[in-house]
């Protein structure tokens, strides 16, 4: 081995950095991690890269970040020459056009993100999100999203624990104290969708209709929530397997909640990992769920994992067919209504955002990701509409098929619809994807001629309060329709209403403050309900309106504890706190108990909510302070920025 340490290579030319993939062909990797330091946040490992030389060239490289120690090897010569700078590792050699060429990595990384070391419950939790380009941050490895690479994975930890990357399982070997696990890709993918998870799990398996195996994780203590968590999850394989038209490209599906995760979900190729915030009981599936985020990361499988965007600009292809699919997944589950609502909603938002001047076209890099999400979404339900059903799922499924484990622009999705529709569709790409501003009055209008539910809900709107306003809550209308009356005339609420669905005694709960006598029985009967938002609002609606019953309210709702933020719990203990002669529970180990949960041991939800409520009663102590000042070097950005404003709002009060 022979590394040279240079500045800068005047033969690396800057046609070479950026367009790598002309001369060098990365065919597979086959990476073996054999070492993880959970202290100083350290992996060791291997890797063997597979390439072809397409053209004479003097060099090429890998993205390699906060990665070293580095020993090489390449077609098992040693006494190779290359250096690290900028984030590149580079290796020199007169390469002429050749097969199956092997460069073997030794290396130890240090990632400063996307692989994380976590305790949870005093167990390691190591996983990765590799978003965008950040797996270079643990494994050399190419950011490029158009250089697609077959990735098998060996990796070594102890017993007792799962580990899972992605792919199949196809060895497994148990030693003394360590455990090696072999994971084996049979097709490319993307640097970016490299995944791995370490922890303490169980599973549940199902097998879909085509007989993929669909792996459920969860944690040991979590066996009843298995259930509603991953509820629905074989239905929406089997729907999207049918509605795309393409099989299931991997050879299996798993899918593994973990701490802290930094979004709802990663589409990892056959792995998707999601923040273990979704796992759920009975009561909370009512409330929020993990569906939606399932059908959206199972989506990407397809749209984003074996079709991936070239680049930014075309950043939609993935997030808004996720979205659609997903939503169309939902629908098969939930029925048309929630499916047009669910179109509704995305129209009011995006031209809220046109209106705030923050509109966007769906092709630029920078757009937000209710643009590229949502919009995106609407572009393709558009279309469909335009073109009909045939034309558009024969175009989708071309578009799959052609482009399988490629890289793609808009353009070639477009086209692959032209050629069936018949005819050109350069306005509507002009009108629907690359103008800036969305239009909101046609998408509505093609939503009113589609769904009945969506004109009625229309017309249902109380703003002016007509004498309409309260037949509307005592006949026949949707839920979503009443709960729009409710949040606007509240005190339209009768006995009657609260005799109505779930959803409509939620929006009592949130909307009707000011409780009057009347009504108040059939309020206190919302401290009865399967919902922890409901039970939430319920309890300090009525602990406000009523002060000589809210012992009653605490009694009855002492041992609820809500979602894994712990709403219900702490607005109990706080409301407990302020309420001077309920004596049920020592006011000091209640205060103990918040100030404790925004300790680092707890997830970052419960940790957010605990500082709010501390903040919100003034209180928060030098624990506090003290659990505040290490939020701030957190992994999760939303802590990290949370932490940051509370701290400065604490010192301005202060002075």
């Amino acid at each position: 081995m022979k590394k040279i340490v240079v500045v800068f290579y005047v033969f690396v030319s800057s046609v070479l950095y950026a367009q790598q993939t002309e001369y060098v062909d990365f065919k597979k990797a086959e990476v073996s991690l054999d070492a993880f330091d959970e202290n100083l946040k350290k992996v060791t490992g291997k890797v063997d890269y597979m390439f072809d030389v397409l053209k004479p060239v003097d060099s090429i490289f890998l993205d390699s970040k906060n990665i070293n120690g580095y020993i090489v090897s390449l077609n098992n010569n040693d006494s190779i020459n290359y250096y690290v700078e900028n984030d590149k590792f580079w290796l020199i050699h007169k390469f002429k056009p050749s097969k199956d060429n092997v460069l073997s990595l030794k290396f130890e990384a240090n990632p400063k993100k996307t692989l994380y070391f976590l305790n949870k419950d005093n167990d390691n939790q190591i996983w990765t999100q590799g978003q965008g380009k950040y797996t270079s941050n643990w494994l050399p490895s190419l950011d490029d999203v158009n250089d697609k690479i077959e990735y098998d994975f060996l990796i070594t930890y102890q017993n007792d624990y799962e580990v899972l990357a992605n792919g199949k399982l196809i060895d497994k070997h148990v030693g003394d104290s360590l455990t090696t696990w072999k994971y084996d890709m049979k097709q490319p993918m993307s640097s970016y969708l490299a995944a791995l998870v370490i922890g303490k799990y169980n599973k549940k398996t199902e097998t879909s209709k085509s007989g993929i195996p669909l792996e459920y994780y969860f944690y040991p203590e979590d066996s009843l929530k298995v259930e509603p968590t991953y509820r629905y999850s074989k239905q929406m394989f089997d729907f999207l397997e049918e509605e795309i038209g393409v099989a299931y490209p991997w050879q299996n599906y798993k899918q593994v909640p973990v701490h802290d995760f930094l979004y709802a979900g990663m589409e990892n190729t056959s792995l998707t990992i999601f923040s273990d915030a979704f796992v759920v009981d009975a009561i909370a599936f009512n409330d929020k769920n993990y569906v939606n985020v399932n059908a959206h990361e199972l989506a990407h499988q397809w749209f984003g994992d074996l079709v991936t965007a070239k680049s930014g600009e075309h950043h939609w292809l993935q997030e808004g067919f996720a979205t659609y699919y997903a939503l169309l997944a939902e629908r098969d589950v939930f029925g048309d209504n929630y499916f047009y609502y669910k179109l509704l909603e995305s129209v009011l938002d995006l031209s809220r955002q046109d209106l705030s001047g923050n509109g966007t076209s769906l092709l630029d890099p920078k757009s937000s990701s209710l643009t590229f999400y949502q919009r995106g979404a609407w572009v393709l339900h558009v279309l469909r509409d335009k073109v009909g059903d045939v034309v558009f799922k024969k175009a989708v499924k071309n578009y799959l098929n052609k482009y399988q484990f490629e890289n793609v622009e808009t353009s070639d999705f477009i086209e692959e619809v032209e050629k069936l529709y018949g005819k050109s569709l350069t306005s509507f790409v002009n009108y629907w994807i690359k103008n800036k501003a969305f239009p909101y009055d046609e998408a509505f209008t093609i939503l009113k001629r589609q769904s009945v539910f969506v004109n009625e809900y229309a017309m249902v709107d109380c703003e002016a309060k007509s004498s309409k306003c309260a037949d509307y809550l005592k006949y026949y209308v949707s839920d979503e329709a009443k709960v729009k009356v409710i949040s606007q005339v509240p005190e339209l609420v009768t006995s009657d209403t609260f005799k109505n669905s779930f959803i409509v005694r939620q929006a009592i709960s949130e909307h009707v403050t000011i409780i009057p006598a009347s009504l108040k029985e059939d309020y206190e009967s919302l401290l009865n309900d399967k919902s922890y938002i409901t039970i939430e609002k319920a309890l300090y609606n009525l602990w406000v309106n009523f002060p000589l019953e809210r012992a009653k309210y605490l009694a009855k709702t002492r041992e609820i504890v809500g979602f894994s933020d712990k709403n219900v719990r702490m607005l109990w203990i706080v409301l407990n706190l302020n309420t001077p002669y309920y004596e049920a529970d020592s006011k000091y180990e209640l205060f103990n108990e918040l100030v404790n949960y925004t300790d680092a041991s707890y997830n970052v939800d419960v940790r957010i909510n605990a500082f709010k409520y501390l903040d919100l009663i003034k209180s928060c102590n030098e624990d506090c302070k003290k659990n505040l000042e290490s939020a701030k070097s957190h992994h999760n950005w939303r802590l990290v920025k949370f932490a940051k404003e509370l701290s400065e709002k604490l010192e301005q009060n202060k002075n």
